[in-house]
């Protein structure tokens, strides 16, 4: 159940029917609502608004008219900007960021405000009489698609200034960095020396891992497709009813094949089709990599606009400095938290699950690999990434984190000796190499 609600909610998230939809079904209710209340309420002149609508049925059915055709318009107005920006994003950023556009809340309001206008007005018309022995025009419902139609005007306004901004660089690549920290604060909430209290998992010795590895039974995929989300708990209760331990193969990020085995059960033993069915249902499935319970894939939209930006094609530096910063606030604040262990126990303190957990070495591999070997012959991108370098050194905690900065300082100094030309461009780039080795031994120090 949990998987199908977490592939249900990215669905609905990353589409723009869901905000839309929901403000027409909004639209419904207030015409419904505000027609009761005119036909209740006949006595003339119940409505002392000086700006309320006081015209007969062919006034009120013109005016209607004209606000639903204007919105039909706007609408066509918005859908062309929105497909325009989309197109924009895809070519100049990436087209992994589409999913940050589509999820925007402000363009899924703008479009709903539209539709919802547009048939609010056609409900309103429908409701009017011009019949000789009995006329009815309703007033307050005239009224309020006057005063939906002026908020529609407004956020017009509003929606071509927020185009405007959302499609610059920097204003893309500090929302895909928020995204990213606010990921980073879901998946690694603790930070070191903070935690709970309690004892922590004990770590099977290596006799028993080449064990699971060698007589494991595996479970395999019923479908392709890239790991989105895991039900912990679910194979946490299943490990505890079968009396197994389970090790994850496939975590999330993963793309697998039908048949790929996802987990491995030990001890082995004849368990049927049915407890398959169990596991491959605590597995979502899908065409691409999300950030519910994968790091790497907000990782990557950052990592994606900064190597486009180093194209030749492109030849953008200044973007890829603002990722590089960008992913230098997250790595500062991941040095901080707390790796989960890959060891999880039931309520007795059995072990019960390994499901294997990213690292800082990993994550940081995956965030500056890619920009190091697209970036080393540009002088301003090497130095940045070197001083971010440092400037994650002054969090960095743990020895095996420490290790992973030095031997990045050490991989862009060697790209930089073999593709820069100028002896003083190399000099610069060693003076911020030797700040690095300087931060981490203090760090050390320190700690």
């Amino acid at each position: 159940m949990k998987v199908q609600m977490f592939k249900y909610w990215e669905a609905l998230r990353s589409s723009f029917w869901f905000i839309p939809g929901m403000l027409v079904a909004g639209a419904v209710a207030l015409a419904a609502v505000a027609g009761r209340v005119d036909r209740l309420t006949v006595v003339e002149g119940w409505l002392a608004i000086g700006w309320s609508f006081t015209g007969g049925p062919e006034g009120a059915s013109a005016v209607l008219g004209i606000i639903a055709g204007s919105m039909a318009t706007m609408a066509g107005v918005v859908f062309s900007m929105t497909l325009v920006t989309l197109s924009l994003a895809s070519s100049q950023l990436g087209p992994r960021l589409l999913r940050s556009f589509m999820r925007d809340p402000p363009t899924q309001i703008v479009l709903g405000t539209y539709v919802a206008t547009f048939l609010y007005c056609v409900l309103v018309v429908l409701t009017i009489r011009r019949s000789d022995a009995y006329a009815f025009v309703p007033q307050l419902s005239v009224t309020l698609g006057v005063l939906l139609a002026v908020i529609s005007l407004g956020m017009l306004i509003y929606f071509i200034h927020h185009v405007a901004i959302s499609i610059q660089a920097n204003q893309v690549i500090a929302r895909v960095g928020s995204e990213l920290i606010d990921v980073l604060e879901s998946l690694f909430p603790e930070t070191i020396g903070q935690g709970p209290a309690g004892k922590s998992a004990e770590i099977p010795g290596a006799a028993f891992l080449r064990l699971l590895s060698r007589e494991g039974e595996p479970v395999g995929a019923s479908g392709d497709g890239y790991v989105q989300f895991v039900d912990a708990s679910a194979l946490m209760a299943l490990a505890v009813r079968e009396d197994v331990v389970i090790r994850l193969e496939c975590p999330p990020g993963h793309y697998v094949v039908a048949g790929r085995s996802l987990l491995r059960v030990w001890p082995a033993g004849p368990r049927g089709d049915e407890f398959a069915r169990e596991v491959n249902a605590a597995f979502a499935l899908g065409n691409q990599r999300t950030p519910g319970q994968d790091i790497e894939s907000a990782l990557f939209e950052l990592v994606e606009i900064a190597v486009r930006a180093l194209s030749p094609g492109i030849n953008d530096p200044f973007t890829a400095i603002a990722c590089v910063d960008r992913l230098g606030s997250a790595f500062c604040r991941l040095a901080t938290r707390e790796m989960p262990s890959p060891y999880r126990q039931d309520s007795k303190g059995q072990l019960r699950v390994i499901a294997p957990s990213p690292s800082f070495p990993t994550i940081l591999d995956a965030g500056f690999d890619q920009i190091r070997q697209h970036g080393r012959a540009n002088v301003a991108v090497s130095i940045r990434l070197m001083d971010t370098l440092e400037l994650i050194t002054a969090f960095a905690h743990r020895p095996a984190d420490r290790a992973a900065l030095l031997r990045h300082a050490d991989m862009i100094r060697r790209g930089a000796w073999q593709s820069f030309p100028e002896q003083e461009d190399r000099e610069v780039l060693d003076q911020s190499y030797r700040a690095v080795k300087q931060a981490l031994e203090a760090s050390a120090q320190e700690n």
